[in-house]
């Protein structure tokens, strides 16, 4: 069962992604200003900068003793002597926003002394709330998730992008897998807890807020979460970075991460 704590964050979490569905979606509908981030950090809109000062307000608000990490808000080392995180992508896959594609997501969560407590991944116009606390499970729009159980990487649809399957991961040779891809980390994430997909990897660093919601729903579906070297996930670190990620059934993770060493 999860602690009350995490079930009245949860909560909270659940309202302010739908809110953020609400202000994000007149913008998608309509020409969302862009800009391009320095140093090929991709593109922001004025939808991502809305909601995340929504968010911060709200969330904040409502927590105020909790510190604050998020994609679209200039950190300080204010979070590192907070004991509870918000972590907060306003909207994980900006590019397909901005390109017309469905598969972006509002990723809230909540960290306590580094871990994930509290999730939420959001999906507006696909109507998909995936949800999860801490020891209560994971759930798409109320109803409970279980990831696959596949053993057998032949054949095991993974999720990444394409460089993940270059031969440089992969000493002994990629293994024999049918790949997908969405934009968005989260929902990548949010997929394996719901079993639509047996595996996802990303290799390269990866930033907090954009796996941080997305972890606790696999992991609460059965799955395995680590980073690319099997090491534990750990969030409100200095630099909010994480040695890739690796998602999967029990079985399946071990098989990858043998062939990925």
């Amino acid at each position: 069962m999860p602690e009350p704590e995490a079930t009245a964050d949860l909560a909270l979490l659940t309202t302010a992604a739908l809110a953020a569905g609400r202000l994000a979606t007149p913008f998608y509908h309509g020409d969302a200003q862009v800009w391009d981030k320095p140093d090929q950090a991709g593109p922001v809109t004025e939808a991502d900068l809305a909601v995340d000062a929504m968010l911060n307000q709200t969330l904040r608000a409502a927590r105020p003793d909790y510190g604050w990490l998020s994609e679209e808000t200039p950190d300080t080392p204010d979070r590192l002597t907070r004991s509870h995180v918000f972590i907060v992508d306003p909207i994980d896959g900006t590019r397909a926003f901005v390109e017309g594609d469905e598969t972006w997501s509002h990723s809230l969560a909540v960290a306590r002394d580094g871990q994930i407590t509290a999730a939420v991944v959001y999906l507006p116009l696909k109507d998909r709330l995936y949800t999860a606390a801490l020891g209560g499970g994971a759930h798409l729009n109320g109803v409970p998730l279980r990831a696959s159980r596949r053993a057998d990487p032949v054949g095991a649809t993974l999720l990444a992008n394409k460089w993940s399957m270059e031969p440089r991961y992969w000493p002994g040779g990629p293994p024999q897998i049918k790949r997908h891809f969405r934009s968005s980390l989260a929902y990548r994430l949010a997929l394996i807890g719901e079993g639509r997909f047996d595996a996802m990897v990303t290799f390269r660093d990866t930033w907090e807020w954009d796996i941080a919601a997305g972890s606790l729903i696999a992991q609460e579906a059965g799955a395995t979460v680590t980073n690319r070297t099997a090491g534990p996930l750990s969030f409100n670190q200095p630099a909010p970075l994480s040695a890739g990620v690796v998602a999967a059934g029990p079985d399946l993770h071990a098989g990858l991460i043998a062939r990925h060493r």
